[in-house]
C-alpha cells in the first residue's frame, strides 16, 4: 500500500516540509510505504521515506515545474499510487494541501494585466485551475477562513471540495516546565541581560514575511527603548541585502540573523515579543508555536492563523490595509507594556485547551478512510 507526497523543493526547516514529514511520519506509522516526489532534495531524508526525483534538463524554472508537471502524471499513472497528496498546485492530485494563497485572487486583484501575462503567472493560474476549476475533483485541504474566503472568491464551484483541517504544530513548542531554564540558558549565550527585551521573527523567505517592516520598526524606536532592544531572524534566506538595510538604519549591533535551527523552543522562551509582519501567508503556523509557547505576539491580519492570536487573547493584529506606522506604534507600545505576563499566560491556557497539534493525523486517516484501510497503526 503505497501513497504519493508531491512537492517542488524539500529543504530542512520549511513550513511546508514540516507538514509534509508531519503526515509522512504518521501515514508510515499506520503501515503505509511513502514515496516523496519533488525536483530537489537538500539535506538527509528522513527514515522511512522513499525519495524520487525526475531527472531532465530545462532551460528556466517555468520549464522545471512544466517538465516536473508532466513527471508527476506520468509516475503516479504507472506506479500503483493509492492516494496522490500534493503540497503545491498541479494537475492530477487527488488532494491538495493548501499551503499557498490564492494566486487567481493575487493576479486579478492586486496585480496589473501584464503580470497575468508573464510565463510564470500563467503557468500558476493554469496549475491552480487544475486544482480549483470546475473540472477538477481534486479535494482541497483548507488551512484558514481567510485563505478559504479569497479562493471561493475566484473558484466558487470548490467550495464542495473544500475540506478545513486543524493546525499541527509540534507539541514540544508547549512551554513546559523547563520553560525558566531554556530562557536563561538562551540569553546568557547571547549576552541579554534581565533590563534587555528581545524580539524574535521566525520564517523562510524574508520579503513575504516582513523582514524589511521589521527593521523599519525596530529603527522607529525611541532612542532609549531602542538601546535596550534586540532583533532575532531566523529563516531559510539571503539575508545581505537586510543587512546593508540594517547598516542604513543603524541597528546593525542590535540584530543578528540566524539560519534555521533545530532549537527554537529556547528561543520562543528566551524572547520577550514574536514579531511576525507578513505580507501575505496563507497560516503561519510560527504564531501558533509562539503563543503556545507562552511568546507574546505582534503580526499582521493577512497572516492566515491571525485569528488564533485575537480568539487566545495572545497578542495584536496590525489590520489591513498595513500601515508601517501603526506597526511601529503596537511595537513599542508591546515593548513598553506591563502585560506581557497576561498574553503569555492566556497563550499557554489557549495551546492546552485547543487542538493545534493534530493535522498530520488526521490527514492521514481522512486519506486511509477514502482508500478504505482501516490500520489504525496498533
Amino acid at each position: 500500500m503505497k501513497v504519493a507526497l508531491v512537492l517542488f523543493n524539500w529543504f530542512p526547516h520549511g513550513g511546508l516540509q514540516r507538514d509534509c514529514l508531519g503526515i509522512a511520519n504518521s501515514l508510515i506509522k499506520r503501515g503505509l510505504e511513502v514515496d516523496v516526489i519533488c525536483m530537489s532534495w537538500e539535506g538527509s531524508v528522513p527514515e522511512g521515506i522513499n525519495r524520487v526525483i525526475p531527472s531532465f534538463k530545462v532551460k528556466n524554472k517555468v520549464a522545471a515545474r512544466k517538465a516536473f508537471a508532466e513527471f508527476v502524471l506520468q509516475i503516479t499513472a504507472a506506479e500503483d499510487y493509492l492516494k496522490v497528496l500534493g503540497f503545491n498546485r498541479l494537475p492530477g492530485l487527488d488532494y491538495y494541501f493548501a499551503a499557498d494563497t490564492c494566486f487567481a485572487w493575487k493576479a486579478t486583484r492586486e496585480r496589473g494585466w501584464l503580470y497575468r501575462l508573464a510565463p510564470r503567472s500563467r503557468q500558476y493560474l493554469a496549475f491552480e485551475e487544475a486544482v480549483f476549476g470546475p473540472q477538477s475533483e481534486t479535494k482541497i485541504l483548507m488551512l484558514s477562513p481567510g485563505q478559504q474566503d479569497e479562493y471561493l472568491a475566484c473558484y466558487p464551484k470548490a467550495g464542495k471540495r473544500i475540506i478545513n483541517i486543524p493546525p499541527g504544530i509540534e507539541r514540544n513548542r508547549m512551554a513546559g516546565e523547563d520553560a525558566t531554564a531554556l530562557r536563561q540558558s538562551l540569553r546568557h549565550e547571547f549576552g541579554i541581560n534581565d533590563e534587555q527585551l528581545l524580539v524574535l521573527q521566525v520564517g523562510s523567505g524574508f520579503p513575504i514575511k516582513g523582514v524589511e517592516r521589521s527593521l523599519a520598526a525596530l529603527a522607529s524606536l525611541p532612542e532609549a527603548l531602542g538601546n535596550q532592544t534586540r532583533l532575532f531572524i531566523i529563516g531559510r534566506d539571503d539575508s545581505q541585502r537586510y543587512e546593508k538595510m540594517v547598516e542604513k538604519l543603524r541597528i546593525a549591533a542590535r540584530v543578528i540573523f540566524f539560519k534555521s535551527r533545530d532549537d527554537l523552543p529556547r528561543f520562543y522562551q528566551g524572547a520577550d515579543l514574536l514579531l511576525h509582519p507578513s505580507v501575505k501567508e496563507s497560516a503561519g503556523m510560527v504564531l501558533i508555536e509562539a503563543i503556545v509557547a507562552g511568546l507574546p505576539v505582534l503580526t499582521t491580519a493577512s497572516c492566515g492563523y491571525a485569528f488564533h492570536v485575537r480568539q487566545a487573547q495572545a497578542g495584536v493584529v496590525i489590520t489591513e490595509p498595513f500601515s508601517q506606522l501603526a506597526l511601529n506604534e503596537a511595537l513599542r507600545k508591546m515593548l513598553e507594556s506591563r502585560d506581557k505576563s497576561r498574553l503569555r499566560t492566556n497563550g499557554i491556557a489557549y495551546g492546552q485547551k485547543e487542538n493545534l497539534y493534530d493535522m498530520p493525523d488526521a490527514v492521514a486517516s481522512m486519506l486511509l478512510n477514502a482508500i478504505g484501510g482501516s490500520n489504525d497503526g496498533n
